[in-house]
């Protein structure tokens, strides 16, 4: 994986909030309000991103989306 993100993703999935699943993405798209948390990196502390906007791609790497997620519609970008 490339240590920068370039200005369209080359591939793109559907998430689920989960605790355990890695998702291991360089940037997420969130349709739906509600708040994100993610960890950035195995073993590394869940930062919660309250009120994120929607309809936008946050450039934020992301290994997990974890399950207190309550933004919905989230495609993680690579």
């Amino acid at each position: 994986m490339s240590d920068t993100f370039s200005d369209s993703a080359k591939r793109a999935s559907a998430v689920t909030a989960s605790d355990v699943t890695v998702v291991d993405c360089q940037a997420v798209y969130v349709g739906g309000a509600g708040n994100l948390a993610v960890q950035h990196y195995d073993g590394g502390p869940t930062i919660t991103y309250t009120a994120i906007a929607v309809g936008v791609v946050h450039r934020i790497s992301a290994y997990r989306i974890m399950a207190a997620t309550t933004a919905t519609a989230i495609v993680a970008l690579y």
